[in-house]
């Protein structure tokens, strides 16, 4: 079969283009997306009379056999295949005969492939999804194992205050979580069905465009045909939300990366996510987070990339944009490689509680006594600084501001009493302080699972 154009050309495509223009290492990927768009456009083809009943029957069950055939390793390339569409084409037609060749009236593989991109981005996204809720779940599960481990809080890597375990396992959660909520929306939006654009000005053969977007399941249609086949936003989107995901996975990977080394012992990673060296034989690395740390670069660079193609590029469909699926599909993979790992490392992390909670340090309970003095009537900033006293005094004498005697504390600040050391200097009854939503205490944790757990129910609805 010839190519689907070149009836003016006069000489024969050269062989270093004709490679580089051949997609199909990549685009071969679309091929039931390719089959389901085919099979509804045959339909509007039917209904608009351009078709017969009979031919759009024949091109139904031919594409079948196709979809067969790609699904069973049976598809052979020719020379003349450029691309998916093209083989999908050629191979209904010898099948079906001339019926196949009718298949392509009014419809370009401008309008055609962005469909089919769309199509496949459904399923993309419901599979990324499903990841997110495995690896969710196992958040969820490593903060309820250890709820009652309290553990040193860190604002520039530097011991803060004392938080609930747990309360540090669903910060990354939310983060997920709002990752999560980009993906649904992105579902929604992208959702527009552009097929019936024709390669630039429109369909003129009275296809009916509500009709398809039915059949393929879009919740309505493209209102301008120039814009819709030179659109690649919904890709860009998909890549950000990948790339916004993957930094996150590597945040919480750099955490636990420091966490699980000898200086902080407070987690250990499963031998399962763990290598060793080619040399030392004591050394357990986590290449597994690492690898994840690494790959978010790659995902970024997947939407520089995509984004450099598409800023210089004029209006409506031009060849650089058959990049486009390169740069979508690996960030699919990666993504889903990385949450994957992620789930695991979660799931069977071992947690050292009491080293957690030795590591705490009486400094760290500095903004709880500043509290207290607020609730002794001192105003917040003469709090503040009064406290900054205490804790040069104790640096001073070298010892813990917890060592500091009343009278000592009583020359800074006459509000000092004994229920400074019964009540503001005890870890676990200041944690139960942050009540507010959103908080570190066990009551506001436990809210902040409940309302992960619901919104996992959603997730998979």
């Amino acid at each position: 079969m010839s190519k689907l154009w070149g009836g003016c050309f006069t000489e024969a495509t050269s062989s270093s283009l004709a490679e580089l223009n051949c997609s199909l290492p990549v685009d071969s990927r679309l091929f039931a997306e390719d089959i389901d768009g085919s099979k509804a456009y045959a339909q509007a083809l039917s209904k608009a009379g351009i078709i017969t009943d009979l031919e759009c029957q024949n091109i139904l069950t031919g594409i079948e056999v196709v979809r067969y055939e790609w699904i069973e390793g049976l598809i052979k390339f020719l020379e003349s295949d450029e691309d998916v569409h093209t083989v999908n084409e050629r191979r209904l037609t010898e099948l079906i005969g001339d019926a196949g060749q009718k298949l392509h009236t009014g419809r370009s593989r401008n309008d055609q492939v962005v469909t089919d991109m769309k199509l496949w981005m459904r399923k993309g996204i419901r599979e990324t999804l499903s990841e997110f809720e495995k690896t969710i779940s196992a958040g969820i599960s490593l903060a309820e194992k250890y709820k009652q481990v309290i553990m040193p809080g860190y604002t520039h890597l530097q011991r803060a205050q004392a938080v609930l375990f747990p309360h540090w396992v669903m910060s990354h959660m939310t983060a997920l979580k709002e990752d999560a909520k980009r993906f649904l929306d992105l579902k929604k939006r992208s959702n527009i069905l552009p097929l019936g654009s024709g390669a630039i000005a429109g369909n003129p053969l009275n296809i009916d465009r509500e009709f398809l977007a039915e059949k393929l399941g879009f919740d309505g249609v493209t209102s301008n045909s120039m814009h819709a086949v030179g659109d690649r936003d919904f890709v860009i989107d998909f890549i950000y939300c990948a790339s916004m995901t993957s930094t996150h996975l590597s945040r919480l990977s750099e955490d636990l990366i420091l966490y699980a080394t000898k200086e902080f012992n407070f987690v250990r990673i499963s031998d399962k996510f763990s290598t060793g060296s080619s040399l030392m034989p004591q050394k357990r690395n986590p290449d597994s987070l690492e690898l994840v740390r690494g790959i978010s670069g790659i995902i970024f660079g997947n939407l520089s990339g995509i984004m450099m193609t598409v800023k210089g590029t004029p209006s409506t469909y031009n060849k650089d944009l058959q990049y486009d699926k390169k740069f979508l599909f690996d960030s699919f993979d990666q993504l889903k490689k990385v949450l994957d790992i992620t789930a695991g490392v979660l799931s069977t992390l071992s947690v050292n509680g009491e080293v957690m909670e030795a590591a705490l340090s009486s400094d760290m309970l500095a903004t709880d006594w500043a509290y207290y003095l607020v609730r002794k009537g001192v105003p917040f900033r003469t709090a503040h600084h009064t406290i900054g006293q205490v804790v040069a005094s104790g640096e001073k004498k070298q010892v813990k501001i917890t060592d500091l005697s009343l009278p000592d504390l009583r020359n800074i600040c006459d509000k000092f009493d004994e229920d400074l050391f019964t009540h503001a200097s005890d870890f676990r009854k200041n944690i139960e302080q942050y009540k507010a939503t959103g908080g570190t205490s066990s009551v506001t944790v436990k809210k902040q699972l409940v309302e992960m757990k619901e919104f996992l129910r959603e997730l998979v609805l």
